[in-house]
């Protein structure tokens, strides 16, 4: 018998607490076992998919969640650190069944539908149980772009037992109620939550992406994850979210592809995009040519720093790309004229909006080569205490910039998205 009703989308994103009042994370899916012993009297939750500082997840029992009320979760403070991975025989609510296209039974009728939310109850004995899903008659629409459309069809609240389908991997399914219980996340915790996610799924998901927050998330994931999104989108599209990354990051996309491949995307893009593309992939990865961006923040030093510190509060600029701002005689763009200085952000902020840029350059931060090593980029930023750092070529033309977060990327572990936080168990 039934205690205690909680619907999951309501429950995704609620905070969890420890006994003593400290937040521990944000609750992001409901792990579940829809067949199998466990799931003898019904579907049972098992445990959250909880992501916690670090933008990780980890996997909280349902045994050692004392409370779910009042808009929160509270926990017996006791939660194992380890990144979640998902087990045989486990679903995600959230990530899996959400969308599902389901037959449900309607008195005599059989009839099609996808389900829209999933209520658990709590049982007298403690465990919770899937018992209730929450469908919208109808077919699924096949995964698109623009998810967030209205949706169409009478809706229904059935008991679990009415509905086949929740056990299969049916046709391709959309993905407008996952990323609606989503919407709050950034790009980085949305590629957390995708990565946790099967292949198939995570392409159906990134087929209703839209193009820029595709390409702000295969920059946060892991090089597999991206590599799979990418062989599986449609060339044009793929092109299409290449020209919409970071030129770096591109780059180091296309590095992994067949030349033949990469020269179909390459005549897809733009020319401008393409041609910053085409050289960065002449240099080794593991350059400062390799490295950097070649879209820093780049003025003329007539500019003024009102100017500057307008382009740099962009919020789609990146906080190292913005730390510095290069002077440069024209042309503006990489490859530019010839480098004159560059100016630390809080320079800017210090100093008069009028002035002109020119006169207050900082020229004691000197450019590194493209083909220097890894090891004299990471020395030099080391040295200048700087998150970023110039690029320029023998004529002391300005050819990006290499930013911390790119170093780190090529000297930490391949595999340091996916590995644990912390050698201890539970904390």
């Amino acid at each position: 018998m039934s205690t205690h009703r909680v619907f999951v989308a309501r429950l995704a994103g609620l905070s969890v607490f420890d006994p003593l009042g400290d937040e521990v994370g944000r609750v992001r899916d409901v792990v579940v076992t829809l067949t199998g012993r466990a799931a003898s009297h019904g579907p049972r939750a098992i445990g959250l998919a909880v992501e916690v500082p670090g933008r990780r997840r980890v996997f909280v029992p349902i045994t050692r969640v004392t409370s779910i009320d009042a808009g929160q979760v509270i926990t017996t403070g006791l939660v194992n650190m380890r990144r979640f991975e998902q087990r045989a025989g486990e679903t995600l609510v959230v990530g899996e069944l959400f969308d599902r296209q389901v037959t449900v039974s309607d008195g005599d009728d059989r009839l099609p539908a996808v389900v829209e939310d999933v209520a658990m109850d709590q049982q007298r004995g403690g465990d919770w149980r899937l018992t209730k899903v929450f469908v919208r008659k109808g077919r699924a629409e096949a995964p698109r772009r623009g998810l967030l459309r209205r949706r169409r069809g009478e809706t229904l609240l059935v008991d679990v037992e009415a509905v086949d389908g929740l056990q299969e991997q049916g046709p391709p399914q959309a993905a407008t109620a996952l990323l609606e219980a989503y919407e709050d996340l950034k790009p980085p915790d949305l590629a957390e939550a995708i990565h946790d996610l099967s292949a198939k799924r995570r392409a159906e998901v990134a087929d209703a992406l839209d193009d820029e927050t595709l390409a702000d998330v295969l920059e946060e994931l892991p090089d597999d994850d991206r590599m799979q999104i990418l062989t599986h989108l449609a060339t044009e599209r793929a092109a299409d979210i290449l020209e919409a990354m970071q030129p770096d990051d591109a780059t180091d996309l296309l590095s992994d592809l067949p030349e033949e491949v990469q020269e179909e995307l390459l005549a897809l893009m733009e020319p401008d995009e393409a041609a910053d593309i085409r050289r960065l992939l002449t240099y080794d990865e593991n350059t400062a040519g390799g490295l950097m961006t070649t879209e820093p923040v780049i003025l003329g030093p007539e500019a003024s720093i009102a100017e500057a510190l307008a382009l740099v509060r962009r919020e789609e600029m990146h906080p190292a790309t913005a730390s510095l701002v290069y002077v440069t005689r024209p042309p503006h763009e990489t490859p530019t004229g010839r480098l004159l200085g560059s100016i630390h952000i809080q320079r800017l902020l210090r100093e008069a909006p009028h002035q002109p840029v020119g006169s207050i350059l900082d020229t004691d931060i000197d450019p590194v080569a493209p083909g220097a090593s890894l090891g004299v980029v990471t020395r030099a930023l080391a040295t200048y205490n700087l998150v970023a750092l110039p690029v320029a070529d023998p004529e002391g033309r300005l050819l990006g910039a290499v930013t911390v977060d790119d170093v780190l990327d090529h000297i930490l572990p391949d595999d340091w998205r996916e590995s644990d936080l912390t050698e201890a168990g539970d904390v």
